[in-house]
């Protein structure tokens, strides 16, 4: 086996054996200190007996992928590797670092509400800013249009436009996490695809960071699994949200987002329909928004909502892959 199929295999095993064994030590230690999810009433009334469920599960994994991916793309940035890695990271955890800002306000206050909506998009932007000001010498500002070769030169635009999608994506993955597995599972299979992309692409250090990512969710997805016993509360759903922005953009293909992210999208959609039609009808489009409640409430089984989005995340790979690269 070639180099490159050593640091998938070496990334993936590292990341998720710590996961696993943080998660398993740590779980005891996080229900005694009684960091435990409260759950809004607003939410599905069966999501009561969640409450008390240990949160904040997202360091651990965060913590493995931070390890595993130094392990295998220092090396490779010594060699003179792509700074991008660094700014990547840098993204991620000053996302994380929103996330367990408020997780913690929340262990705290004994409640589910943390920092407020503006506290959050103020950090949220801060670090989409100094992403894309990091990051500035390696973007060009055209875009890629899908099934031809025309390339649509954004100019200044291009820059406003990534500041709001960073911060949107971002959110958007946030939302996703409200039953057990999804974010993890659907975050799982878009780093499959950034592993075979960039693994195609002889990009090393996407590929130490995509593998190591899989092995975290797949670790974290052994507790995370319905039934949940542990969340990785908003510290690990802002550091993915960081992760997959970060990636695609690193790409210089930020479109990617909206198809291999389409499931997290379009959870933030339903959640901005939902508030615009009430405001403007007094009328709910959805039973409950995010969507994934919709369907909750319409009889689907945490389970099922899992491994639909899981399957239809899937799909949306295979086919960014040949829109892409083979098309």
């Amino acid at each position: 086996m070639n180099t490159q199929i050593w640091i998938v295999i070496g990334s993936f095993l590292l990341t998720l054996l710590v996961t696993f064994l943080l998660e398993k030590k740590f779980i005891p230690f996080l229900m005694r200190i009684k960091m435990g999810q409260t759950i809004l009433e607003i939410g599905p009334r069966w999501h009561k007996s969640k409450e008390g469920t240990p949160t904040m599960g997202g360091i651990f994994f965060i913590a493995a992928i931070l390890l595993s991916t130094l392990c295998f793309g220092l090396p490779l940035l010594i060699k003179g590797g792509d700074l991008g890695l660094l700014k990547v990271l840098l993204l991620m955890l000053l996302s994380g670092a929103t996330g367990f800002v408020d997780d913690f306000v929340k262990f705290v206050k004994k409640q589910n509400k943390g920092l407020t909506a503006i506290q959050k998009l103020i950090f949220q932007f801060a670090t989409a800013g100094l992403f894309l000001f990091l990051m500035k010498d390696q973007l060009s500002t055209d875009i890629d249009l899908p099934f031809t070769d025309f390339r649509l030169e954004l100019g200044l635009i291009y820059w406003v436009l990534a500041f709001f999608f960073i911060a949107f994506t971002v959110n958007a993955v946030n939302l996703t996490d409200g039953i057990d597995g999804l974010a993890a599972g659907t975050t799982c299979v878009v780093f499959v695809f950034f592993t075979v992309l960039s693994f195609v692409l002889k990009h090393s250090e996407l590929t130490v960071l995509s593998s190591a990512l899989c092995g975290g969710m797949i670790g974290f997805l052994i507790y995370n699994y319905y039934p949940a016993r542990i969340f990785m509360g908003d510290t690990g759903s802002l550091f993915l949200g960081g992760a997959i922005a970060g990636t695609a953009f690193w790409l210089d293909m930020p479109l990617l987002i909206v198809t291999v992210g389409f499931v997290y999208l379009w959870e933030a959609v339903s959640v901005v329909l939902q508030v615009l039609s009430f405001k403007l009808t007094k009328k709910r489009i959805f039973r409950m928004a995010p969507y994934h409640h919709h369907l909750e409430m319409g009889g689907w089984k945490e389970t099922k909502i899992v491994h639909f989005s899981m399957i239809l995340t899937a799909i949306l790979c295979a086919a960014s892959y040949l829109i892409y690269f083979v098309m």
